[in-house]
Formats: C-alpha cells, structure tokens, sequence
C-alpha cells in the first residue's frame, strides 16, 4: 500500500478542484438555462450557414417550420427573433426543413432545382445546385448531403460554445474562489502539514453544489485565520480558479486513481 504525504496532498488538491468545478459549472448552466445562451448561440449558427443575418430569409423560414422549431406557432414576424428556440436541431429535420422552405408548397421534386435557382444569395444557390448535381437529382442524397453540412457547421458552432463556456465558467470560478479564499499555495501548506484534514477523502461523493460546499469545509480554506493578503495569494486564487476549465468529471476521475493508488486496487473480477 502506497501511503505518503504527497499523495495526501494530491488527494486533497484533487478533492477541492472537483468541488470548486462542480460549484461553478452549476451557477454557469443554471444562467445559461435562464438567459437561453445555447438556443440563442445555436440560432446565430443557423443565421450565419445560410446567410441570413437579417432573419428574413431562409432562416427565418427554418425557424418557423415544425420540424425545427415544434413549440413555436410558425408566425413568428420577419426580423424578430422565435419566442421559442429550440437548443438543438437534428441534422435530418433540418434537411428535410430546409427542403420544404426551398420548394414551399411545391412538393413536386421537379421543381427543387427551379426553386434552388431563384433563391437570391449567391453563396448558398451555388451550394445548393453543386449539391443537387452530385446528387444526380436523388432528393434522398441531397438530403444526406444537407445534414453532413449541418453537421460540420455545428460542429464550430459547439466548438465556439464551449470555448465561450469556459471562458464563463473560469470567470465564475474566480469569483467563487475569491468567495471563499481557496488559495491553491496555502492549501498545499496546510494539507502538508496536517494530512489528517483528509483521511475521510476516500470515495468522491461531492457530485452536487452542497455535497462540494460541505466537503471544502473539511479543507484549510475560507478567510477565517487567513494570512494577509499579497500577490502570491492572487495567483493561488488564480491556480484555483483555472482548475474549473477541466470539469468536475476529469478531477473526479483523476482522484478516484488517487484513491485506489492509495489502497489496495480494484477487486479481481469475480471476487467478492
């Protein structure tokens, strides 16, 4: 069995970063929830692939078909943004979607490239009609090929999500770890020099706001007996804060092989 101070420490820095990550990936969403930020970011994305920033054209057509957006009533005005966004868009409905505004009540598939032909932006006829040629006029293959462009595109569109969450989250978690003065530098001192503040640390259970809040109790942080404040206290704070861009689930993980490194393993298979 491996049993060390520095793997206490390890144990314990591990333990408070998945709190604090868990905290502050919980206040992010629950703004995020309120202010709608991925149905508004996913909406943004849908405007910019089809070159409709404006919201008068084909987005905006998009936007008002069932298969996109179902909650909303389809009368949404020109230039107005949906009073529901969906926060997220299968790839085949919006194919299909997008097949049904280009034809509108032609359903004659005949008709595809004519329609195609007189929609005015350059950029997204050109598309379309390379697309149907490769296609050899089957619908079937021009709608494959319109849910792999979706696809692709929502792919950056995540991309730029998630970037702009962490941005978000590291800002939260700053805040949170200013809160409650977790000052990564001090918490080594103090974990070094009384291991015992972790020998409960065994299985990680802080999965939820108020199981992480409890669990930091149990750790030399807060303000109470602090020493004064200075610049190495700003960049522990700092330290802190961007452990929440990995994520509660990467800590979480990294501790539990912590924890089995500090006991006897995992059970054999089979072996009670």
């Amino acid at each position: 069995m491996v049993n060390s101070a520095v793997l206490d420490v390890a144990l314990g820095l591990l333990f408070c970063y998945g709190s604090i990550a868990v905290i502050s990936s919980s206040i992010y969403e629950a703004f995020a929830s309120i202010l709608k930020l991925r149905a508004r970011t996913l909406l943004e994305g849908v405007k910019s692939l089809l070159n409709d920033e404006s919201f008068t054209g084909l987005a905006w057509n998009l936007y008002n078909h069932a298969l996109v957006n179902p909650r909303g009533d389809g009368q949404t005005p020109r230039e107005t943004q949906p009073s529901t966004l969906p926060s997220y868009i299968d790839s085949k409905n919006f194919a299909l979607a997008l097949i049904d505004t280009i034809q509108s009540a032609d359903v004659a598939a005949k008709s595809l490239p004519e329609k195609i032909a007189a929609i005015h932006d350059t950029q997204i006829r050109s598309l379309l009609e390379a697309m149907y040629a490769r296609a050899g006029g089957d619908i079937a293959k021009v709608e494959d090929g319109l849910e792999r462009w979706f696809d692709d595109s929502m792919d950056r569109v995540s991309g730029a999500y998630k970037r702009m969450s962490q941005l978000c989250t590291f800002g939260v978690g700053l805040i949170v770890v200013i809160a409650l003065h977790i000052d990564t530098f001090r918490l080594v001192a103090g974990l070094w020099a009384h291991p015992a503040w972790i020998a409960d640390m065994s299985s990680p259970n802080a999965r939820d706001v108020g199981r992480a809040l409890a669990t930091l109790q149990t750790l030399p942080v807060g303000w109470s007996g602090a020493p004064p404040l200075g610049p190495a206290t700003a960049v522990g704070w700092v330290v802190t804060a961007v452990s929440t861009l990995f994520g509660a689930p990467f800590w979480f993980d990294l501790l539990q092989r912590v924890t089995n490194l500090r006991g006897t393993g995992p059970k054999p298979n089979g072996q009670a």
